[in-house]
């Protein structure tokens, strides 16, 4: 009996632990934003770009995405479309700065579309950056990630704002990047750590690339898991900033949100002890920034906390009613830091609005946890149903 309460205490105690973790970060934040120092590098006027594009299966996006690269304010790049497992015959760029590359087999990863431009580069590239088929880029891009790189560092993470808000899905999916970019992106780099990677709009010194991914056979989706991690372990900072902008696609569709949620919870179960390896190293090297960004990747996804909270929530009104108390406590500082975390951002009013549908939204994720075992043998790539033009960017 005493064993069960000691597991149980445990248990609480952990799940609890990520409940308040973003007010945790917050305070650490707020101690050391002011005395956090500037690294400055060389300034390096226009480094050289390898823009790289991936599509898998789906083509009907790209005209968008390489137009919105095109009218980048900046001259010093090169634009590589890796089209794994997609017909390309009615597909054609007609600029020099872009090379179409379609693989003889098909790839199903994303780290090997990165290596098949990588080993295809019509130069020798300073910096590589990695844009999704869906996405669409600011004008400013490019100079903004510029100015991370002549800090001294070698990796930086954009900002990835919503493409889209038609649909309450769409919403919530946009109040969850924003709640991550500004505890995961903002707050966890001028902490002093590292700012976790998106999956596109990041970038990196071609040398940090290679170095730690060009040697590891990665399946499935959670590149930038391993990426992450790796980069971290060599104890580099990967910079944020929210002036480097890409736009994103937000899941509109519920059969959409079970399907890009399983692999991603596939993904985190697949790779989150990589966090106590970090978190070790930072006790072996006394390093703030390894130990934050382990603690930060040993966290579940959002909604599996939350339930799990909701559950000690209720057995503790059986059985320890103060205990209760103390999770109550502990879900509003929550809901606080979330409120906090909209409103320090530009906030859509849609995505407010959207918030009364949550537990609607949690069903869904409920599914994607119960389909996540096998998510990556049904698809590689979540299926887009925007193919905007260019000219909804130049609105925005």
């Amino acid at each position: 009996m005493i064993l069960v309460e000691i597991i149980w205490t445990i248990f609480q105690i952990l799940i609890g632990f990520y409940l308040v973790w973003p007010l945790i970060l917050y305070l650490i934040w707020k101690g050391r934003r002011k005395t956090n120092p500037k690294l400055l590098g060389d300034q390096l006027k226009e480094p050289d770009y390898a823009v790289i594009v991936t599509a898998y299966e789906q083509t009907h996006t790209l005209p968008a995405v390489i137009a919105s690269i095109q009218k980048l304010n900046y001259s010093n790049y090169h634009i590589y479309v890796v089209a794994d497992k997609c017909d390309i015959s009615d597909l054609g760029f007609d600029s020099s700065k872009v090379c179409l590359l379609k693989p003889e087999v098909t790839l199903a990863s994303n780290t090997k579309s990165h290596f098949y431009a990588i080993h295809r580069f019509i130069r020798p590239h300073t910096y590589l950056t990695i844009i999704d088929s869906d996405n669409l880029v600011h004008p400013e891009f490019l100079n903004e990630l510029d100015k991370e790189f002549n800090r001294g560092f070698s990796a930086v993470q954009g900002l990835r704002e919503a493409k889209n808000l038609d649909t309450t899905y769409a919403c919530l999916d946009a109040a969850r990047d924003i709640y991550y970019h500004h505890y995961d992106g903002k707050l966890l780099f001028e902490a002093g750590s590292s700012a976790t990677l998106s999956g596109s709009g990041m970038a990196f010194s071609v040398e940090l690339y290679r170095d730690c991914l060009e040697y590891r056979n990665v399946e499935g989706a959670g590149f930038d898991k391993v990426l992450q991690s790796a980069i971290v372990s060599k104890n580099h900072r990967i910079a944020f900033t929210g002036s480097a902008i890409v736009y994103d696609e937000k899941t509109s569709r519920s059969e959409q949100l079970v399907q890009q949620r399983s692999r991603w919870i596939n993904t985190w179960f697949k790779y989150f002890t990589l966090g106590f390896s970090l978190i070790r190293e930072s006790i072996k090297n006394s390093s703030l920034n390894q130990l934050l960004f382990g603690i930060t990747l040993l966290r579940p996804p959002l909604f599996i906390f939350i339930l799990l909270s909701g559950a000690c929530l209720l057995v503790n009104l059986w059985i320890s009613p103060q205990a209760s108390l103390l999770w109550l406590t502990a879900f509003a500082l929550f809901v606080w830091s979330f409120y906090l975390a909209l409103s320090r951002s530009a906030t859509d009013p849609r995505i407010y609005k959207s918030l009364k549908n949550i537990p609607f939204f949690m069903f869904y994720q409920i599914q994607s946890l119960l389909k996540s075992r096998k998510a990556n043998q049904h698809s590689v790539a979540t299926k887009h149903y925007h193919a905007e033009s260019i000219d909804k960017l130049d609105k925005k």
